[in-house]
């Protein structure tokens, strides 16, 4: 009788270590899965918070356009081409929704300003003009302010790229829907410098 107990005690011992094994694994294995999920939301809110910065200062950069534009017009009447793409340039610019589209619409709206100054070269009246040197200026401010906002955007959507391939934090990714995101890369076209033709 006592050695039944006794083996009874021990299946049950051993059982009860095998359960809390169990349990213990899965409780690791649960927070291991929470640990990569909200690393995985960090991570994302990284890329979103980066984004909403190059979005704040795509903005300030298309609000300082039309003032100057307007300066350009105000010294010459005959530019009316390159004004019109940099306003529909800006246009799409501030349409833009996905970071495909803003991306595009960057790379028009720099390859269109890179033309007017290009005009601007051969008017030394806008050239030494306060208006359009501070407007030259704070857009250049700006400009700088863009390139480190997307270096910033781009190595922190390298960052969520990469934990959204790692094993095991793909499966988690995966199960939970996490996507890829875009990265904010210059056009090879708007590195090109403008031809600009004033034979007309």
């Amino acid at each position: 009788m006592k050695l039944t107990n006794q083996i009874k005690k021990g299946a049950i011992s051993t059982a009860a270590i095998i359960l809390i094994a169990i349990i213990g694994i899965v409780a690791i294995l649960g927070l291991s899965a929470v640990g990569t999920y909200n690393g995985l939301v960090t991570s994302r809110e990284a890329v979103t918070t980066e984004a909403a910065n190059i979005d704040t200062y795509l903005q300030r950069r298309a609000d300082l356009i039309p003032n100057l534009v307007n300066t350009v017009k105000g010294f010459t009447n005959h530019e009316n081409e390159i004004i019109d793409k940099i306003t529909s340039a800006r246009e799409n610019l501030l349409k833009a929704n996905t970071t495909e589209e803003k991306l595009a619409a960057n790379n028009e709206l720099t390859k269109d300003l890179n033309a007017l100054m290009v005009i601007v070269e051969n008017y030394p009246d806008i050239k030494s003009s306060e208006n359009f040197i501070a407007l030259q200026d704070e857009l250049s401010g700006t400009e700088n302010r863009i390139a480190t906002a997307r270096k910033d955007y781009n190595e922190a959507a390298k960052s969520y790229n990469t934990k959204l391939q790692s094993f095991p934090t793909n499966i988690i990714a995966g199960m939970f829907n996490f996507e890829k995101v875009d990265y904010f890369e210059a056009d090879e076209s708007s590195k090109d410098v403008p031809v600009v033709d004033f034979s007309n």
